[in-house]
């Protein structure tokens, strides 16, 4: 059976993983005959109350809460390796573009957390298939972008595409159901809830998205 690393960032769109994409991506894997691997790293970040949309002033740690999630079944990313997975996917909510690197804040200059670089970069030399769904492709532009210069979507935000371009990576505009396919790299993207209006529209997209990582794995 694949085992297809899912890497999260949180519980929650505004300060970790956008629920919604993360289930519909663990429900696409094991649909499609893959075991889902969980992984998120152990570090703090700042918490957003998710009615207001303000920080709280509190801190939350990422491994922790991104448990929630995988129902506890979750590993430490530092102790996986390219090798333990076939493919690995990056559901979106902000806690990619803030807890997984600093897009959010510094853009084409982001920097990434060392052990999410590390495993994207050995998933990427081994050409392994990588998955970003929702803001995550901007995560896989800052880390790749200088030495393959993927082809990635975040659906049609021209701000947004501009960043990632400026990382030297290409962006393609796409619909909220479909996804793109960077070949010779072997991404996966789909915009999800940058552009969708409806849960429905970003599990569409999701969840062919996720069958063409599994496929190519």
């Amino acid at each position: 059976m694949k085992k297809i690393g899912v890497v999260l960032s949180g519980c929650g769109v505004y300060d970790g993983s956008e629920i919604h994409e993360a289930v519909f991506t663990l429900l696409a894997i094991d649909r499609n005959g893959a075991e889902a691997v969980c992984l998120a790293p152990d570090m703090e970040f700042r918490e957003v109350n998710h009615l207001t949309s303000q920080e709280t002033g509190a801190t939350r740690n990422t491994l922790v809460e991104s448990a929630r999630i995988a129902r506890g079944r979750i590993r430490n990313i530092a102790e996986v390796t390219a090798a333990d997975l076939d493919a690995v996917i990056f559901p979106g909510g902000y806690g990619a573009a803030k807890n997984l690197c600093n897009f959010a804040e510094k853009g084409a200059d982001a920097s990434i957390h060392p052990e999410v670089a590390r495993l994207t970069r050995e998933m990427a030399a081994a050409k392994k298939p990588i998955g970003a769904i929702c803001i995550a492709p901007t995560l896989i532009a800052a880390t790749l972008g200088r030495d393959y210069r993927p082809k990635v979507t975040i659906g049609t935000d021209a701000g947004t595409a501009s960043a990632i371009t400026a990382t030297g990576s290409e962006h393609v505009n796409c619909p909220v159901k479909e996804f793109v396919v960077d070949r010779e790299n072997r991404i996966v993207s789909t915009p999800a809830y940058m552009l969708a209006n409806r849960i429905s529209e970003a599990a569409e997209g999701i969840e062919k998205a996720v069958k063409a990582v599994i496929d190519m794995a």
